[in-house]
């Protein structure tokens, strides 16, 4: 099985673009922020802006495209920086194992569906848990700590 990846179209670079900018300059859109996390072969620092979830206390991050390439490259450094204007936060990741992912997916789908629900194939926060446990593997997730 080939990991899940949906490729960005010319609006959603666009839209991540604005976001980013707009996070850089420190006006969170929603909660946005911007991920830092050092590429796996280069070691230069890599951004793209994210959508952290706070659930029971934890935050998670949850890549609604699929395996991208901030993916694995927090996969490879397991740690990485969440920032927005001139506020960083450095971070240890630990990807979740697939059966414990729906409660963090649901949650997700609640706060995040009218921004990255297309990219969940017809799943919604009132989807059955089977169901969101068959999509799990395509939807990585990272409890993230702070250092």
């Amino acid at each position: 099985m080939t990991a899940r990846y949906v490729k960005p179209t010319a609006f959603d670079g666009a839209f991540n673009g604005a976001v980013a900018l707009l996070t850089r300059l420190g006006l969170s859109f929603a909660g946005s922020r911007v991920l830092a996390v050092r590429g796996r072969t280069s070691g230069q620092w890599r951004t793209n802006p994210v959508n952290p979830l706070h659930v029971d206390g934890a935050r998670y991050l949850v890549a609604p495209r699929g395996h991208t390439q901030w993916v694995r490259n927090l996969r490879a450094a397991a740690e990485g920086e969440l920032r927005k204007g001139r506020r960083v936060e450095a971070f240890r990741a630990v990807e979740l194992a697939d059966a414990e992912k729906p409660a963090i997916i649901r949650e997700y789908l609640r706060v995040w569906a009218w921004e990255v629900g297309r990219f969940f194939e017809g799943v919604d926060a009132s989807s059955s848990d089977e169901r969101i446990r068959e999509i799990a593997p395509g939807f990585p997730v990272f409890r993230i700590t702070p250092i």
